[in-house]
């Protein structure tokens, strides 16, 4: 057990006294679960696509130790330092999600991702809690200084990042920071008359995307009405988490991972429920649980209007993705591709997860002015 001398004024001693400890050990176990069910589900997938066994799980091996290092460093950081590296990265990720549109390969429809030394990068992945800390400050910036208009630069880099997002196209993505920003608006003050309108056009936007995009309206129509179209992979996942009920028929047993092409990512939830059973997958929910509740709860005695919003929107962004993914897993979403938060494979996931949660481990570490957080 790493310890410190509470007299330890070194920068690792002080963020070792400072930092939520908990939420620390709680990442720590989902990265230990992820790794877990990763060379559960990865061997198979990689077999059936002509791969080494190894491939997925070495590959995942490479992005762990970075993942972990960018959140440990980033954790250390003050919340000025945090908005700093978030401005940067935003303007650096944005600008390689308009290189996607002309350079990235087409993959499923999308032009999502980059190749770089044989490896994919998808950079919206970095856009997403990046945007989510630089549209805090924005907020927080109109609040604070008379006569800087923070809600107008804020509402056209969402309106930028919408669009590149949806160029891609990448619906899902678009959802989740549409949520986060539009609760980050609500959070600052907005106005219940632009909540009604924002709202409005939300879903005037997901009808008008149903009415024109035929994959959308078809994952749709498919999870309203399973005779309409292919349900396939979440007919088997259904069958995972009836075949492992209570306590799962053992690691390696599962059949789900055989058949699925992506349950090592979209569908290792079901690899998870079939292997180690109901009570492996409500460990899971709480832990996703205590994390999100955890920092809301570390939030309420803030007075930083930029370090509320911030650390808000990030963690709602965190609970929504494993909403999401849980929940199409369940038959209870319309299928969509979204990682399970430092479970799924993926090594932009990955490093994006690592950046948002160490971001939030360094806005809501003890700082001298809130007297002491809980």
């Amino acid at each position: 057990m790493i310890s410190f001398a509470r007299t330890d004024t070194s920068i690792v001693g002080r963020w070792w006294w400072t930092v939520d400890r908990w939420t620390l050990l709680a990442v720590a176990l989902l990265i230990a679960i992820g790794t877990l069910l990763t060379l559960a589900a990865s061997p198979a997938v990689a077999e059936r696509l002509q791969l080494h066994g190894q491939h997925f799980v070495l590959r995942q091996a490479l992005f762990l130790p970075l993942a972990v290092a960018m959140m440990f460093l980033v954790s250390l950081m003050s919340p000025r330092g945090v908005r700093r590296i978030s401005v940067v990265g935003f303007a650096v990720s944005l600008l390689l999600v308009a290189l996607t549109l002309f350079l990235g390969p087409e993959i499923k429809g999308a032009t999502r991702w980059l190749q770089f030394a044989g490896l994919s990068i998808q950079p919206s992945e970095f856009v997403k809690p990046c945007f989510a800390v630089v549209a805090a400050w924005m907020l927080a910036e109109q609040r604070r200084r008379e006569g800087v208009p923070g809600g107008l630069i804020c509402c056209a880099l969402f309106a930028l990042v919408v669009w590149m997002l949806i160029l891609q196209p990448d619906f899902g993505m678009t959802a989740v920071v549409s949520v986060v920003w539009f609760g980050q608006c609500f959070i600052a003050g907005l106005s219940l008359l632009w909540v009604g309108l924002l709202g409005l056009l939300g879903l005037a936007g997901a009808v008008v995307a149903y009415a024109t995009i035929p994959h959308v309206a078809s994952r749709i129509d498919r999870f309203l009405d399973p005779a309409s179209g292919d349900s396939y992979q979440i007919d088997r996942a259904m069958d995972a988490f009836g075949q492992g009920g209570l306590l799962g028929r053992g690691p390696g047993e599962g059949m789900v991972k055989r058949v699925l092409p992506d349950a090592h990512t979209d569908f290792i939830f079901s690899v998870a429920g079939e292997e180690f059973g109901l009570i492996a997958c409500l460990i899971i929910v709480a832990l996703f649980g205590f994390i999100t509740l955890r920092g809301f709860a570390r939030l309420l005695r803030e007075d930083d209007l930029f370090v509320l919003l911030a650390a808000a929107g990030l963690l709602t962004q965190f609970g929504l993705q494993a909403v999401i993914n849980i929940g199409v897993n369940l038959n209870l979403l319309p299928t969509k591709g979204m990682t399970l938060p430092f479970i799924s494979y993926g090594g932009s996931s990955l490093l994006a997860l690592a950046l948002a949660m160490g971001m939030v481990l360094a806005l809501t570490r003890r700082r001298p002015n809130l007297g002491g957080l809980p």
